[in-house]
């Protein structure tokens, strides 16, 4: 969502009751809404701000005929883990979920509480879920991507940069999907002349010390995969990638409009309005047992041309011309 748009969206808020059109219900609705991300991170902003106003126009109030209480951690897992027990003990109708590691712990602390899961990452092998088309218990959502996704990063470095030889990846070790990504991009490096090497996401210190090592040697790039870690250090990373000439590309456009050179990922801020449509059929007294497990049906690359001119990068036309979004 560019900047332009998520302005029009809140700006028009006021006019959002209007769009309402379901019955009110007998009771007030209680929706919790769990997010290991930060609260002031724009990208949340408006996939929260697409998930709400979606709910309004399914005749959705907050305040009038739903509650809706919210929780960030930042990044941090034992605030997620705090954030899971504190929702679940509250009992809302339903709760919207981001992310793999917040899903997790949310599911530690219940079984019964209907939950809507989005941007997940291998929902089948992470336990979410018994299958996609059939979830079997309290939760379904929406998947991030399938991990075959992570070879186009390591490939689309190699296009927008051909003399990188060398890439690490920043990835978070301690779950599953950070594990995966990792194993999928290794897999491919060798038909790509590229040597890969991880980074952990743990903290902003030892992500700054492992890029500033890693660049001492040349023809480096970054690849920067999908979690919430990444997103919390976001600022960080795309700030070494500029001061160590580092071509970098992401999992999320929100780091191309921060000044990153590059990303390719989902569309997630359709994937909270089509999350908003979920949580309604539950509200309403359907069960997310029986809601399919729902795969992405858009991606967006992005590009930042004053970044790449920055690197000393040519942008060939046919990159541009793929591409869903410019920033020059």
């Amino acid at each position: 969502m560019k900047r332009r748009e998520f302005i029009g969206l809140v700006s028009g808020a006021a006019g959002w009751p209007v769009l309402a059109r379901a019955q009110q219900p007998d009771r007030m609705r209680h929706i919790g809404i769990l997010s290991a991300n930060a609260q002031n991170d724009p990208d949340v902003q408006a996939r929260h701000a697409a998930f709400l106003q979606a709910l309004l126009q399914l005749g959705w109030i907050d305040g009038r005929n739903v509650r809706i209480d919210t929780r960030y951690s930042a990044g941090n897992v034992a605030d997620t883990r705090k954030h899971a027990a504190e929702l679940a003990a509250l009992s809302p109708d339903a709760i919207l979920v981001t992310g793999n590691t917040p899903m997790d712990l949310l599911l530690q602390t219940t079984r019964t509480i209907p939950i809507v899961f989005a941007i997940a990452l291998d929902p089948v092998g992470s336990g979410f879920v018994n299958s996609l088309s059939r979830p079997g218990g309290n939760a379904t959502g929406f998947m991030q991507f399938e991990y075959s996704l992570s070879a186009k990063w390591l490939e689309l470095l190699k296009e927008i940069a051909p003399s990188v030889t060398r890439a690490a990846v920043l990835r978070d070790a301690a779950t599953t999907a950070g594990i995966g990504q990792f194993a999928v991009i290794q897999s491919v490096a060798p038909s790509l002349g590229v040597e890969v090497s991880p980074i952990n996401f743990r903290d902003g210190g030892e992500i700054e010390r492992a890029v500033v090592t890693f660049a001492r040697t040349g023809k480096g790039g970054l690849i920067v995969t999908s979690s919430a870690l990444g997103s919390v250090h976001r600022g960080l990373i795309v700030d070494l990638a500029a001061r160590h000439k580092l071509p970098a590309v992401y999992s999320n456009r929100g780091s191309v409009t921060s000044g990153g050179l590059i990303s390719y990922g989902a569309d997630f801020i359709d994937q909270f309005r089509r999350a908003a449509g979920y949580v309604d059929r539950i509200l309403k007294g359907e069960s997310p047992a029986d809601l399919p497990v729902q795969a992405p049906t858009r991606y967006e690359l992005a590009i930042n041309l004053k970044t790449a001119k920055a690197l000393g990068l040519n942008v060939s036309l046919s990159l541009q011309q793929r591409a869903d979004e410019v920033i020059e």
